[in-house]
């Protein structure tokens, strides 16, 4: 597991702007290494598409994940997933960002049932599009999902049952 520093008021300010005030570049770089260091682990025989993230928690401590592919379809996990489920079975589950990372010549965003996975966590989390030279693309998660259906709809809905 790795670690990056990042101060209080830094955080502070990630919530109050709703996940709008981007990461300072050291940080981001930080974080597109450890993505690329995920992604070196990757197994994908089958796509040869390897992918890997690096999520960050509100405390600092980096969870690396990369695909994992398996020869039935469908058992298949995403990167993005496998750094979320690392994360929350050391605990955590406040998140500041995630980092993605492919081989592509383009930017690759998380799947669709990888943006659901994540939203569980908040709307407001950050999300880094990175390309394997460094170049960025930054998204607040609830712009790559627009209207999902989060925990507080679950709550919105037992409050009026």
């Amino acid at each position: 597991m790795t670690h990056i520093e990042v101060p209080e008021s830094l955080r502070d300010e990630i919530k109050a702007s709703h996940g709008a005030k981007q990461l300072p570049q050291e940080i981001q770089s930080q974080l597109f290494e450890a993505a690329v260091r995920a992604k070196s682990k990757s197994y994908s025989p089958y796509s040869k598409f390897p992918v890997g993230a690096a999520v960050l928690t509100e405390s600092g401590e980096v969870f690396l994940g990369c695909n994992v592919e398996n020869a039935s379809y469908g058992g298949a996990i995403c990167a993005e997933r496998t750094a979320f489920v690392k994360a929350v079975s050391e605990g955590q589950q406040k998140f500041l960002a995630v980092g993605v990372v492919t081989n592509l010549k383009s930017f690759a965003s998380p799947c669709g049932f990888c943006r659901q996975f994540m939203v569980e966590f908040g709307k407001d989390l950050q999300v880094y599009l990175f390309q394997e030279d460094g170049s960025v693309q930054f998204y607040v998660l609830r712009e790559l999902l627009p209207h999902s259906f989060g925990p507080e709809d679950l709550e919105q809905f037992n409050a009026q049952a």
